[in-house]
């Protein structure tokens, strides 16, 4: 779907100076809005920002002061998820994962 959002000239340039492809800053906004009304899950939303992890999401939302409460499950994950990353890198990287 593309949706197209008419600024009045006098708004847009001001709004184009403050930095950042605007196109992305309404869909970053839009997004953010849907995700805290709860409209959309956390999954739809790093996928509509187009996000490759779900670190880069939490970063985004920590950004914009949205903090989201893990579960035991979402911690597990994450563990799993940084175990395997050190696995790929090589035996020494992951032994110091263990020695913590």
């Amino acid at each position: 779907m593309n949706l197209t959002l008419e600024i009045p000239d006098e708004l847009a340039g001001p709004m184009c100076a403050a930095g950042g492809d605007l196109s992305r800053r309404a869909l970053e906004a839009l997004a953010l809005e849907e995700y805290k009304a709860a409209r959309i899950s956390k999954a739809q939303l790093r996928r509509l920002l187009g996000f490759g992890t779900r670190y880069e999401l939490d970063g985004f939302l920590k950004s914009h002061d949205v903090w989201v409460d893990a579960t035991i499950d979402d911690v597990r994950r994450d563990i799993a998820d940084l175990t395997a990353s050190l696995e790929c890198k090589g035996p020494s990287a992951a032994s110091m994962m263990s020695l913590r």
